[in-house]
């Protein structure tokens, strides 16, 4: 693996639901982006992901407590 693999790989998230149904879904990386996963959470549930070669960026729909090395985001 090369140090442009680690870092890309190296990216953990944290995603609570803070009410039911929260949705979150992963993005393509490429010339294209495309959705390709979702997950539904509900109230209390937490998701740890990861950025990889495939996933490029992360959707969030519905309120949430989203944890990343840069800091705490609450979405509304």
């Amino acid at each position: 693996m090369d140090i442009r693999n680690e870092e890309v790989l190296g990216d953990y998230f944290v995603i609570k639901a803070e009410e039911d149904g929260v949705n979150v879904i992963g993005l393509t990386r490429g010339a294209e982006t495309r959705f390709f996963h979702t997950e539904k959470l509900d109230k209390g549930e937490v998701m740890i992901a990861q950025f990889t070669e495939h996933t490029s960026a992360i959707k969030v729909h519905g309120k949430a407590t989203i944890q990343t090395k840069h800091g705490t985001i609450i979405s509304d």
